[in-house]
């Protein structure tokens, strides 16, 4: 029989794009359903790598996706919030979560699933609730990606009557590690263990495949997924990239023990068929669960040998640049909008905290006039500008995702705030430049504009001190009190500009010490007005 080349390769293609695109969706529809406590689950539940397993699986099955798991996890690493002990047990749970996407395809319902797809797009756009719109998400992804398995299905068929392919499955029978590494260079190029998997699975229920070329072919699986995680920590922290490390050498460990034992481990499989009566793809779901559990058990007690491996294979120091993002992953941006919308607010506390360094340091430069001061108050503004134009682009990128009205309204805060906070930044980079004015031009102050200044300095300092607190915290009465401290400030500007006039009249002061005098307390009301556009901000969230 003459084989439609046209029709096998498109329908295969086309099936595996709408797989893809299914799985994709359904894992978007989860997420957004679980929102933020993805983050939280990976912020506070990974305090030990048994924890860091557990919360693996869970994140893993929300997503549908082990490569997205552990990008997100070499993301925490790379921002330092989780270390490396904890983020291979995520790495352990990612890859047993991953299973259930098998276990889920193994279910044969593809006869049904254009009614599911039906059902999905009717909870999508006709139903006006976000909920909703969510679980329409899913249950059309879940449609979406049997109907895709389908196609792939069906356009494969043909090939059983193929020569050349018998004879490559049989040699795959005969010489196991070539299945390794077809599963391998397949599952790198599609960049989705999941999507290899379900093509195996095809393949299998077809008869294409025997069972003992598959198994090898599903061990190649595991190790290809890891192409993603390394390509993302190119260009990572040196920890991020010990992290991706890790998932490459227990995947490839995994499969040396497995294939040593390849005999005995097929004949399980094939025992647990007849003891269940399993399915074919139910069969290949079975062996990637029992592969990934047992390599997990396996090497479970010896974390900290694999990461000293891995700290050797990966020398050098892990050095944090203070004054560089350490939260913004472009990573989280598709695999999680959610977590990337709170490491963007991380980023933006941490501006917030050296504007009041920086403004602490003006402080103190106008004070003791000691350089140092003047010299880290500038590298302080920099600092600030740089994480500026990185945390807006980052906002900016992250504003094409798909976000919930909640999640869009903190988006446009932190849009202002930084705007906020940078313009704070230039404020006090004047206020140096005022006091290298006074210093190169020998101007005095009496004490008296001193005593103002300081007082208005204090109360400054205060409030963006509590402005950005009230950020982190949403803390309603935080707010309140800045935007009372904003008033004050206001009162003394004009306060104090009286004095000013009077001074000047008494001759008390001279017209050098005036100007920096009348353009410090500019800036500090300035600084005033922004730190309370913060706190309402936050008032307005509360509301």
């Amino acid at each position: 029989m003459e084989v439609n080349w046209q029709e096998v390769f498109f329908m295969f293609i086309g099936g595996l794009g709408i797989f893809l695109f299914g799985l994709k969706y359904m894992g978007d529809g989860l997420q957004k359903s679980a929102g933020d406590r993805l983050r939280e689950i990976l912020d506070r539940f990974t305090t030990n790598p048994f924890m860091g397993v557990l919360a693996g699986i869970f994140v893993t099955v929300l997503l549908q996706t082990s490569t997205g798991t552990t990008v997100i996890t070499i993301g925490l690493v790379s921002a330092g919030f989780m270390t490396l002990r904890q983020a291979i047990g995520v790495i352990m749970g990612a890859n047993i979560g991953t299973t259930v996407t098998a276990f889920i395809i193994g279910i044969d319902i593809g006869a049904y699933a254009l009614p599911i797809i039906a059902a999905g797009a009717i909870l999508l756009f006709f139903v006006k609730n976000h909920k909703v719109n969510n679980f329409g998400q899913i249950v059309f992804g879940f449609g979406a990606l049997f109907y895709g398995l389908e196609l792939m299905s069906e356009g494969m068929k043909p090939l059983r009557e193929l020569q050349a392919f018998i004879d490559l499955t049989q040699s795959m029978s005969d010489v196991p590690i070539l299945g390794v590494v077809v599963g391998t260079v397949f599952t790198m190029i599609v960049q989705s263990s999941s999507a290899t998997i379900g093509v195996l699975q095809g393949l299998y229920s077809e008869d294409l495949i025997s069972l003992n070329a598959a198994i090898p072919v599903l061990f190649g699986d595991n190790i290809g997924t890891t192409i993603t995680a390394v390509l993302a920590a190119i260009g990572a922290s040196v920890a991020a990239k010990r992290a991706a490390a890790v998932h490459v050498l227990f995947n490839i460990i995994g499969t040396a023990i497995f294939m040593i034992l390849l005999i005995p481990f097929t004949a399980f499989i094939t025992w647990i068929d007849q003891f269940l009566n399993l399915e074919p793809a139910m069969q290949i779901a079975f062996a990637h669960g029992t592969f990934n559990v047992t390599n997990t058990i396996v090497q479970f007690p010896f974390i900290a040998a694999l990461a000293w491996i891995v700290t050797r294979i990966v020398p050098g120091k892990d050095v944090v640049v203070e004054f560089k993002p350490k939260h913004l992953d472009p990573h989280f941006i598709e695999q999680s909008p959610s977590i990337a919308l709170g490491q963007a607010k991380e980023e933006v506390l941490r501006m917030g905290q050296f504007a009041v360094q920086g403004l602490s340091e003006s402080y103190e430069y106008l004070k003791t006039k000691n350089k140092k001061n003047a010299e880290l108050g500038y590298q302080v503004e920099d600092a600030i500008n740089n994480l500026d134009a990185k945390i807006t682009d980052y906002l900016i990128q992250l504003s094409g995702s798909s976000l919930s009205a909640q999640e869009s309204e903190r988006h446009s805060v932190l849009m202002d705030t930084v705007r906020d906070i940078e313009r704070i930044g230039d404020h006090f980079e004047n206020v140096i430049e005022l006091v290298d004015y006074q210093q190169a031009n020998k101007v005095k102050m009496t004490d008296e504009a001193m005593a103002d200044l300081n007082e208005m300095f204090t109360l400054t300092i205060e409030a963006v001190s509590q402005s950005i607190e009230s950020l982190d915290t949403n803390d309603h009465d935080k707010a309140r009190s800045v935007a009372e401290k904003e008033d004050l400030i206001d009162k003394m500007e004009r306060k104090f500009r009286k004095k000013h006039i009077l001074r000047l009249n008494e001759g008390v002061c001279s017209g050098q010490a005036g100007i920096v005098f009348v353009d410090i307390v500019s800036n500090l009301e300035r600084i005033g007005d922004h730190s309370v556009n913060i706190a309402e901000a936050v008032l307005g969230i509360r509301k």
